[in-house]
């Protein structure tokens, strides 16, 4: 009886542990579908508002949906396979000396080939379409642009850390927030007062850099109107990930009256008060602009918004003659750019030489440090360097 029971017992414990191992996975099946509320994204790059996003959002579609008749198919046949040829079925024919299958081989290099020819044609055609500094020839499907309409001019300037929004058309500006109308092509124009960084607005268009003595463009539409989020997707330091602002898609009215409102309420932006916003500064408010100093934002463009700095068409005019001989040394302090921050004493957290002046920052003490072979520590401040 004895062996009987120990027999009996070692039943019960595995049908408590299939049990137990069915409720787990029943757990995590009910689980599954809470995967990727832990993503913590939001899909509105497959649910764009502006045409140009739409084409994207479809172009991604496309793309993957070619890549899957290639991929599904794969990965059914190799589950087909290794059920098929497992080692329990003594059915599955084995021909060890099997080597070669012309019509397999056709398969098997003509369906990809054909669907790299498919992918290579909609990405040419997607490229040109869809090339950010080309004017809309579209507001939506079936709908050209009108002849006569006039994009909304936006110039657009990222600073650390926020962005800045000139509408030359209505002589305002504004930070932190942006408004176009309802189906009117929108035209940027792009460039950064500080660091490389990266102008995005998911529901509207693509990402197009932003970058200091450059300019970028980037056509667009609204075509629903909304809030929408914009943000810095190019890591530019400490305040980056507060980089955001919002896009308001209004109607004709609704964008009149917020015009009205940066006019009434706003204060100006003269070239000192710019000075003081370039400074580095983190989660900055809203802020509105009734109206900005003239050539402000060519200024910015051109690196001489800062008294006394040469602009950059005066230098390549200078290069473009063969340069400026003996000038040249009065010329380099003009052209001194980046370390502006720390001559009026507001460079970004963290900053260390050689563009900083500063010496690499530690926590030893300057008497503990290693000394090199010309008797200098570590904590020596690095030369000055002149920063184009």
């Amino acid at each position: 009886m004895y062996p009987a029971l120990q027999a009996f017992r070692a039943v019960g414990r595995r049908a408590l542990g299939r049990c137990a191992s069915s409720r787990a996975f029943l757990r995590g099946l009910l689980l599954l579908p809470l995967l990727p509320l832990l993503a913590g994204c939001n899909l509105t790059v497959m649910f764009p508002a502006g045409d140009v996003a739409v084409q994207q959002r479809n172009l991604v579609l496309a793309s993957t949906g070619l890549m899957l008749l290639i991929i599904l198919p794969v990965i059914a046949l190799t589950l087909l396979f290794a059920w098929r040829y497992r080692a329990s079925n003594t059915q599955a024919r084995h021909d060890p000396d099997w080597d070669h299958s012309t019509g397999l081989e056709v398969v098997i290099w003509t369906a990809p080939l054909m669907i790299i020819i498919a992918l290579g044609a909609l990405t040419w055609i997607s490229t040109h379409t869809l090339d950010p500094f080309r004017p809309l020839s579209r507001l939506e499907p079936g709908k050209p642009v009108p002849a006569q309409t006039k994009p909304l001019e936006v110039q657009v300037v990222a600073l650390d850390w926020k962005w800045l929004f000139f509408l030359p058309e209505y002589g305002v500006a504004s930070v932190n927030e942006l408004a176009a109308p309802v189906n009117r092509p929108i035209a940027f124009k792009l460039t950064s007062a500080s660091v490389m960084n990266s102008f995005y607005i998911p529901a509207l268009a693509g990402m197009i850099y932003a970058m200091p003595g450059m300019e970028t463009k980037l056509h667009a539409v609204i075509n629903k109107p909304g809030a929408y989020q914009g943000l810095a997707s190019h890591y530019s330091g400490s305040g980056f990930s507060r980089m955001t602002f919002k896009f308001h898609g209004l109607d004709g009215d609704g964008f009149d009256q917020w015009v009205a409102k940066l006019k009434s309420e706003g204060k100006e932006l003269s070239r000192e008060a710019y000075l003081e916003l370039e400074r580095p500064s983190e989660n900055v408010p809203v802020i509105h602009y009734a109206s900005y100093a003239d050539g402000l934002f060519g200024s910015i463009l051109g690196m001489c918004a800062v008294p006394g700095k040469m602009c950059m068409h005066e230098m390549m005019a200078i290069d473009a003659k063969g340069g400026a001989g003996k000038d040249s040394r009065e010329n380099a302090a003009r052209l001194q750019y980046d370390n502006r921050h720390t001559e009026r004493g507001d460079e970004a957290p963290g900053a260390t030489g050689p563009a900083s002046h500063h010496a690499p920052r530690s926590d030893k003490p300057a008497d503990s440090q290693d000394h090199g072979p010309h008797g200098k520590g570590q904590n020596s401040p690095a030369p000055n360097q002149l920063n184009n």
